[in-house]
């Protein structure tokens, strides 16, 4: 019989429905049970693309006599860190602490039923290996010693209280002492950081990092640090090269455990396609290399082809597992690729996919990479170098008819808030650099279905999936869609989305801000009651809420004249300066949001007749300015804040406002041109 995850809206939850465990879901029912029969939480933490997740089910959850352990011995939660980023957090922190090991999924954590840990791990086997217990041995051991040394388990859980409390950022600075310190070590650091041969800024396993990525390309402008863009673009270059990518179907995996980015870990998440394909836009409109465009457009066409449902919202992941089986949905043998391509398509794929060389994957498997240039391929052929793309983008359709009729990967078909706005500034921004009007109509179709489903009288709910939208929204889900919201406005100003972005600015300062010390907490004052409530400050797999609220908020503020925002910026700013000045690599995303307290953001607003904006929007769009805030607004706009109410004119005008002050309006594009000092474009690298 179905157990009670059974009507649960995450697809991970689902998958355990069937399981002989008597799972809950994570609730008062739970925790009322685990206090009435004085048993010890087991809590497991994961989510449905996870390939260790998997297999830790199938060896543990699924055996009917561990379950049988499992049930006489704790009440047993299963959490889909997806949807409960908050318990996430909270219990990956206190396993570190506990083991004084990395977190990760699955995560398995033993609480008392006052939720305080006192024992965890992450994957355990069901047979002893690799140092590790048997997990029902393991189980039987936990418990006895739950049940044998109950004071020392309050005296650990206290000092684990103490322990997270000391965590919290702790403040003290004031904005006037903002100095470009942490911006300038971060880049050190960063210098001696990185990967010469093949891109990155770590050893294996090697992850994107967008947020070193953006705080490169950034430096660069604001400082014209060519090593900076240099660093960053060949990262961009060989992450596009590699198996990282997905050169058949488009959109990158989560990580790749080589250094040279080719074999990946092949779940593909929503919320690193997003932020990638805004870095990517970027790195085009700072260096116009064609690699970034075809990254672009490939991830695009991805992203909507297979991750966006008919009502408009964005799925969160394909599974890296097919048929039972890590990577088997994305990799070939030679002869396969072979029968599929004509000849002459066989023979430029075979040397610019390295099919030439020996498998890279198992003994006769090869997972694609691009592993010679266009011009090098051409050079070996003898061939016109515009062959090569040509036969290329043949051969890709075809792998990918191909590819799509084998056993596909599990899609997690729930609709998150953060995740589909980080999305949505993802194709907003890729949408304005390419002047592509299908992603834009993408990207709000994706907002229309949050304003529909998740956002509820002025309350933002946390995650979609069959009809039922529930869970309060966090930190990220208001601070992500801020950003989104001023994104899409850039590409194609509406005054309503201004509108909503003001109500997610209004809901940040009323339901999350910390008045007093400064900062946004990542649940709301009302949400349910845990051991701690944090403030996260760096970024992870995903951007800091805090700091995307510091970032967005600070130019909300200079759109609507409304200084509370920008205070809420600056105090952020201030709470994690210490942290910013000891660790600032960590904070990719804060140091952006410090970077425009030190130097405001421009603004510049276009306003005109729609129909005569086409010069201007040659000149602006794919411009890479990330300092400036672009807005096109048609003249008569009803409704406009003071700031961007300027008078009408008869013809187009541009008026470029340094901080709250304004230039005389411009009148031709070529003058704002000069204004701008562009283009500021790096020779194609």
């Amino acid at each position: 019989m179905p157990n009670r995850l059974a009507k649960q809206t995450s697809p991970y939850l689902q998958q355990h429905a069937d399981n002989p465990v008597d799972w809950y879901p994570w609730g008062e029912e739970a925790l009322a049970e685990a206090k009435r029969s004085n048993k010890p939480i087991l809590l497991s933490v994961g989510y449905s693309a996870c390939h260790w997740c998997h297999v830790m089910a199938h060896e543990s959850f699924e055996d009917a006599a561990i379950a049988k352990v499992m049930n006489d011995n704790f009440v047993n939660i299963k959490v889909d860190r997806e949807e409960r980023p908050d318990i996430d957090q909270i219990y990956q922190v206190a396993q570190q602490m506990i083991t004084q090991r990395n977190g990760g999924w699955p995560l398995t954590m033993f609480l008392t039923p006052d939720q305080l840990p006192f024992f965890g791990g992450t994957y355990f086997p069901n047979t002893p290996r690799h140092g590790m217990p048997a997990f029902p041995e393991l189980l039987k051991r936990v418990r006895k010693f739950y049940d044998d040394n109950p004071g020392e388990i309050r005296e650990q859980g206290a000092h684990l209280l103490d322990a997270l409390g000391r965590m919290q950022p702790e403040g003290g600075a004031h904005p006037s002492t903002f100095t470009r310190a942490p911006l300038d070590a971060a880049a050190e650091y960063l210098r001696g950081s990185f990967d010469a041969e093949y891109g990155g800024f770590s050893a294996a396993p090697k992850f994107p990092h967008p947020d070193t990525l953006e705080l490169l390309l950034r430096r660069h402008a604001s400082t014209g640090d060519k090593e900076a863009l240099q660093r960053a673009t060949f990262t961009l270059r060989k992450m596009a090269e590699g198996g990282i990518y997905d050169h058949v179907g488009g959109g990158f995996a989560r990580y790749s455990v080589d250094a040279e980015w080719a074999i990946p870990h092949f779940e593909k998440m929503l919320y690193d396609n997003g932020w990638l394909l805004r870095v990517y836009a970027d790195a085009w409109a700072a260096t116009r290399a064609p690699i970034f465009e075809r990254v672009c457009v490939e991830t695009a066409a991805w992203v909507m082809r297979e991750m966006q449902s008919p009502e408009g919202g964005y799925y969160s992941a394909l599974d890296a597992d097919s048929e039972g089986e890590e990577g088997k949905f994305y990799v070939w043998s030679v002869d396969e690729i072979r029968s599929i391509l004509t000849p002459e398509e066989f023979e430029i794929a075979s040397l610019a996919y390295g099919l030439d060389r020996p498998p890279n994957f198992e003994e006769h498997a090869w997972h694609l990479v691009m592993a010679r240039s266009f011009e090098e391929t051409a050079r070996l052929l003898e061939t016109n170098e515009g062959a090569v793309p040509a036969a290329l983008a043949s051969a890709q359709l075809k792998l990918r008819a191909v590819r799509d009729k084998r056993v596909w990967p599990g899609r997690d078909e729930k609709i998150l808030t953060s995740w589909n706005a980080l999305m949505v500034a993802g194709m907003a921004r890729a949408a304005r650099a390419f002047g592509r009007k299908d992603w834009l109509e993408s990207a709000r179709r994706s907002l229309a279905f949050i304003h529909i489903a998740l956002w509820n009288d002025g309350r933002l709910l946390a995650t979609y999936k069959d009809g039922h939208a529930h869970l309060d929204a966090y930190l990220d889900d208001h601070a992500y869609l801020l950003a989104a919201l001023l994104e899409v406005l850039q590409a194609d100003f509406d005054v309503k989305e201004l509108e909503w972005a003001q109500e997610i600015g209004d809901a940040l300062l009323e339901r999350f801000h910390d008045a007093e010390r400064g900062g946004f907490f990542f649940t709301a004052h009302d949400h349910e009651e845990l051991i701690q409530r944090p403030k996260p400050g760096p970024d992870n797999a995903t951007p800091s809420g805090n700091a995307v609220a510091a970032l967005a908020l600070n130019r909300l503020a200079f759109l609507t004249g409304e200084t509370r925002y920008s205070d809420a910026a600056a105090g952020t700013l201030a709470l994690f300066w210490p942290q910013l000045q000891r660790s600032p690599a960590a904070f990719g995303t804060m140091l952006a949001a410090l970077e425009e307290q030190l130097t405001p953001p421009d603004t510049l607003i276009v306003m005109g007749e729609r129909d005569a904006f086409g010069p201007w929007h040659k000149l602006l769009d794919a411009a890479y300015l990330p300092g400036t805030i672009t807005l096109f607004i048609p003249a008569g706009t009803p409704g406009l804040p003071p700031p961007l109410d300027k008078p009408a004119r008869d013809s187009v005008n541009a008026w470029l406002c340094e901080g709250v002050t304004c230039r005389v309006p411009i009148e031709e594009p070529e003058t704002l041109r000069d204004a701008l000092e562009l283009p500021k474009i790096a020779p194609s690298l």
